[in-house]
């Protein structure tokens, strides 16, 4: 059995998550959660950047009813590398009620492809992010695209808001529906209506392959997880963001826990909270029920 020490620092998920005070529509997904392990049945992979603590399928599946979600959408998490196993079992145990997004390499094989297509599996995630994972030669990764277009998987990217210029003529070359994590990170200490921003709502604008999930605000906020005068308007500085890109672009916007919200030092968010941050930003009965049901149902399991 192989042992594996969590990286000193990092915080476990926050047990005992309160119930949301705002309740999800029927049927709703929480796109964008994770797996870990556990360790010593999934093991992490050598070239990891991060060792978390384990965060198993049972603990995500109960989860997922005390929020009020009917559905998640796995998504494979950089510790793991290129080994879904903790994914593709987790979709296997979840009733139809899983979909997933992997990692993989130019090596995997069509049958591979196959395989994790029946099993629940409907894109693969493109990390660009530097300090989290090493970089892969553009060329692999759209053959990799042009790979899993005929299957009508989607790409998913996760860059930081800096790195949108030198990244774009690569994104727009894509040949398949593009989400990007988390909008794809803005500085959310600049102003919603600046260049930084605005650059990012062009990308959307003019191509309308490109989806963006509107999670995370525990990772992008300055001001933190404090309420003021007692309303749950924790992570405030990220609301004018989010709500913008769910009024602007609302067929094409998803949202995600993001549980077990891996490399977070600062805080650990209660899920019931973030719950409680989705009508802050999608403020009808009709805005949520797009961002929460009918864009991911489309998505993952048209």
């Amino acid at each position: 059995m192989t042992e594996f020490t969590k990286t000193p620092g990092w915080l476990d998920w926050y047990a005992g998550p309160s119930k949301p005070r705002f309740q999800l529509p029927p049927g709703s997904v929480d796109a964008h959660c994770h797996v870990f392990g556990p360790g010593n049945e999934f093991p992490f992979a050598p070239e990891r950047k991060y060792t978390p603590c384990d965060a198993s399928k049972q603990q995500l599946f109960a989860l997922r009813d005390h929020l009020g979600f009917d559905k998640n959408v796995i998504v494979q998490a950089t510790c793991h590398g290129a080994d879904n196993s903790a994914l593709i079992d987790a979709l296997k145990h979840s009733n139809n009620k899983a979909r997933g997004v992997v990692t993989v390499k130019r090596s995997v094989t069509d049958e591979q492809l196959q395989d994790m297509h029946a099993a629940g599996v409907r894109g693969v995630r493109f990390n660009f992010v530097k300090r989290l994972v090493d970089f892969t030669p553009k060329d692999e990764l759209m053959e990799i695209a042009a790979r899993i277009a005929p299957l009508g998987w989607h790409v998913v990217i996760y860059f930081e808001a800096v790195d949108l210029p030198e990244l774009w003529d690569f994104f727009t070359a894509l040949p398949t529906t593009v989400v990007v994590d988390h909008m794809g990170r803005p500085d959310v200490s600049l102003p919603v209506d600046g260049p930084q921003f605005a650059l990012f709502q062009k990308f959307m604008t003019e191509y309308p392959n490109v989806w963006s999930k509107v999670s995370c605000p525990e990772r992008l906020s300055v001001a933190g997880p404090k309420a003021l005068n007692g309303e749950q308007n924790a992570y405030r500085d990220v609301i004018p963001f989010a709500r913008k890109i769910v009024e602007t672009f609302p067929d094409r916007v998803l949202w995600g826990t993001d549980w077990p919200h891996p490399n977070l030092k600062d805080h650990m968010p209660d899920d019931g909270l973030l719950v409680d941050f989705i009508p802050h930003i999608a403020t009808t009965a009709e805005l949520q029920r797009k961002l929460l049901v009918d864009n991911p149902t489309r998505l993952y399991w048209g």
